[in-house]
């Protein structure tokens, strides 16, 4: 297909969803879906041809070549399908009919792209890696009916539209970050967002896991890290924290789902939690008490001290050995306390320990004040884009991924009524959230700078699943969609009527979403 019949196609698919926003039912009772209809918005469309009907006889093939992955990602497609549907779904080998998932040599396709073909026999969900055949699954679920996701056996019936879909992401990097310091969440709570953040073809976890009110991940080597560290949050409470075997269950759900777990160790500053833990890592040798509250940038490490990169050492070399990602994340926000030479110093020495156990450095964008390393991602979380020195940096080859809190921090209130939040960036609803393109955010940026995107979840405000939802739900969607779909598709409208008509998904799924009165919810 080419270009531009696929952007034709996409505009045809935008107009019929456009026009459910405004009132018109977006299919007739009992007809599928229509084959665009689904969020992140699909590059390329081909409506047309004979529905297909899942039913009480159809099987999921998995053919040779697919491999234990290929089997994996059918059986996870059989147990979101089986209690809804009622049906076996069994999983078999290469067949004629049913749902047949297939990785094939087509390279066209890259690392997470799919095509989606639907017709009369069977629905063929081909890709060139498994992580692309994943995304396919996502993008089957959204086309079958919302009542699909719930765990009880429903009516039906089970239909796709026929046509054909081919997709793959404009950004590679398409995240999310969950703050477990301010308050902390279990392994059970961070596998729920997971799942959460599959269905949107979200790729990476990015765990903030130390901060002033908590450090949340085990560390042998200073085990008052998260013993005693780990022992409080904001507001008080009991804290808590990761023990290895926790971790690894989390990396190892998350890579189920084809995230990326990208841990953040917060430093220079918003070490108050280290600093209670260890007297000899503060310059006076005094351990401050540990912190509840939510004010920032009062806390440093002590640069000059040698013990300082002795402790670093030793966390980054036992998180490294335990994340098989490729990144770690040293933060170097606020650091209001650490005199900037000091701050300069410290980040060469911080990047180097990264890079000494084979990992690639992400620091927040203030990180381009300092000298980033080759190779070193900065993360931008400012409002107006107008940072000289993040844009000096990426001309010297630092690449961005793009989380400006006035858009993508999903702890901003949507309004002034909202009781969950922050509002230090604004009121960002679910359309400010949805109204911004990450490679012109950044005056004067150069081509191919931006990495991808991401969604800070910070969580001052939020103590329980329900909150990170309501919060999270639904401008999550808004900015997974802006680092996958291709940038002609960007239209309010369209993702507006898509948006509302994921209402009834994330009821079925029990997702705690906000109903922003800026969308028309199906």
């Amino acid at each position: 297909m080419s270009l531009l019949l696929g952007a034709l196609l996409l505009v045809a698919a935008a107009s019929t969803s456009a026009g459910a926003a405004t009132g018109s039912p977006p299919t007739s009772a009992g007809a599928p879906r229509p084959l665009g209809q689904i969020v992140p918005a699909p590059a390329s469309v081909a409506p047309g041809g004979t529905p297909y009907t899942i039913t009480s006889t159809t099987p999921i093939r998995v053919d040779a070549a697919s491999g234990a992955e290929g089997r994996r990602i059918a059986g996870y497609l059989a147990d979101v399908l089986r209690p809804s549907t009622g049906y076996a779904l069994p999983v078999k080998a290469e067949g004629p009919g049913g749902i047949r998932l297939r990785l094939s040599g087509d390279a066209r396709l890259g690392e997470e792209g799919y095509r989606l073909e639907s017709g009369r026999g069977a629905v063929t969900l081909t890709a060139h890696r498994a992580a692309g055949l994943f995304h396919g699954v996502q993008t089957l679920r959204q086309l079958l009916p919302a009542a699909v996701e719930k765990r009880t056996k429903q009516p039906g019936p089970w239909q796709v539209a026929g046509g054909t879909v081919e997709d793959s992401p404009r950004y590679a990097y398409r995240g999310a970050m969950l703050d477990v310091s301010r308050h902390f969440f279990t392994p059970a709570q961070v596998e729920r967002y997971i799942d959460q953040l599959a269905l949107y073809k979200v790729n990476k976890l990015h765990l903030h896991l130390s901060d002033d009110q908590g450090w949340r991940i085990a560390i042998d080597s200073w085990p008052r890290l998260a013993a005693y560290g780990g022992q409080t949050q904001v507001g008080g409470g009991k804290g808590g924290f990761y023990t290895k075997a926790d971790y690894a269950e989390i990396v190892r759900y998350a890579a189920s789902r084809y995230l990326e777990v990208i841990p953040e160790i917060d430093t220079p500053g918003h070490t108050n939690a280290a600093l209670a833990s260890y007297a000899d890592l503060n310059c006076d040798g005094v351990a401050p008490p540990l912190y509840t509250g939510t004010d920032v940038g009062f806390s440093s490490l002590c640069v000059p001290k040698p013990v300082t990169y002795a402790f670093l050492d030793d966390v980054v070399r036992e998180l490294a050995a335990m994340t098989p990602g490729r990144y770690i994340h040293i933060g170097g926000d606020e650091a209001h306390s650490t005199a900037h030479a000091d701050y300069v110093a410290f980040m060469d020495k911080a990047q180097a320990i990264v890079g000494k156990y084979g990992k690639t450095v992400v620091g927040w964008h203030q990180l381009a004040g300092a000298r980033p390393v080759a190779g070193a991602v900065a993360q931008y979380w400012g409002t107006d884009g107008n940072e000289a020195e993040v844009v000096a940096a990426a001309k010297a080859g630092t690449k961005l991924v793009m989380s400006p809190a006035n858009r993508a921090y999903l702890d901003m209130k949507y309004d002034a009524n909202t009781k969950l939040g922050l509002d230090w960036a604004g009121l960002v609803e679910v359309d400010k959230s949805y109204a911004w393109d990450p490679d012109a955010f950044i005056k004067d940026l150069p081509a191919g700078s931006v990495l991808g995107v991401e969604a800070p979840l910070w969580s001052e405000t939020l103590t329980t699943s329900a909150d990170i939802e309501y919060m999270a739900f639904p401008r999550l969607p808004g900015i997974a969609e802006l680092g996958w779909s291709p940038a002609r598709t960007h239209n309010w409208p369209s993702y507006r009527a898509r948006l509302g008509a994921q209402g009834p998904r994330l009821a079925a799924l029990g997702v705690n979403f906000y109903r922003s009165p800026v969308v028309r919810w199906e």
